[in-house]
Order: C-alpha cells, then structure tokens, then sequence
C-alpha cells in the first residue's frame, strides 16, 4: 500500500508538471525565440549600461585626481611661501643681532681704549718742580 501511494503521488507529481508546462505554454505572451532575443538585448542594454557607467567613473576620478593634484600643488606654494617668509625673519632677526653685536663690540673697544688711556696718563711719571 505505501508502494501504491508513492506511485500515485509520483503521477500526480508528472501530471502537475505537465499542466504547469501546458498552462506556461498557453499563456506564455512570446515565442521561445523572442524571449531568447529579448533576454540577448536585454543583457546587451546590460553591458552596455556597463561600459557607460565605467567610463562615467572613470572620467570623475579622473576629475578628482585632477582636483586632488592641483590642491597638493596650492598647498605646496603655500608651504613655500611660509617657508621663504619665515627665511626672510630669520635673515632679519640674525642680520638684526650682528648689528647689536658688533656696536656693542665697538662700544667695549672704546671703552676699552678709553680705560687704557685712563690708565696710561695715571700712571705716568708726571715731572713736577720740587
């Protein structure tokens, strides 16, 4: 009796497929061979969706590396410029030093000399009458 229930259930099974193919067939809005066409157009719109989209990318990555390369090229003038100000204080503030060192330098040596001279005409022999 389960062989018997198995088999039937197996032609039920068949004639369920085979109404389901006759109704898909019945109701089916193309021919084989128009469905075949339009999935072929179908992923040929696909592809070339594809290839419009990559070039689309493409071109705007493109754009960004541009924008990319001309921000880092504004960026290294800037750094530039701070980099020749910062050079031109630097000039200023050593040429600024020199200039105090050698006054002070003058003004040691006259003092120098002066303190010297002070010192000479101190001690020298002064020739007094007695």
């Amino acid at each position: 009796m389960a062989e018997d229930n198995k088999v039937q259930g197996l032609a039920w099974f068949i004639a369920g497929l085979g109404v389901g193919a006759l109704v898909g067939i019945l109701y089916a809005p193309k021919s084989g061979k128009e469905t075949r066409e339009d999935l072929a157009q179908g992923a040929r719109e696909g592809t070339e969706y594809l290839r419009t989209r990559t070039r689309q990318a493409v071109d705007q990555m493109g754009n960004l590396v541009d924008k990319g390369k001309e921000q880092v090229g504004d960026y290294v003038d800037r750094g530039r410029d701070a980099i020749d100000r910062g050079r031109a204080h630097w000039e200023e503030f050593v040429e600024r030093g020199r200039s105090l060192v050698n006054d002070q330098t003058s003004r040691v040596s006259a003092a120098v000399d002066a303190g010297r001279e002070a010192y000479r005409s101190a001690s020298a022999p002064t020739n007094t009458p007695e």
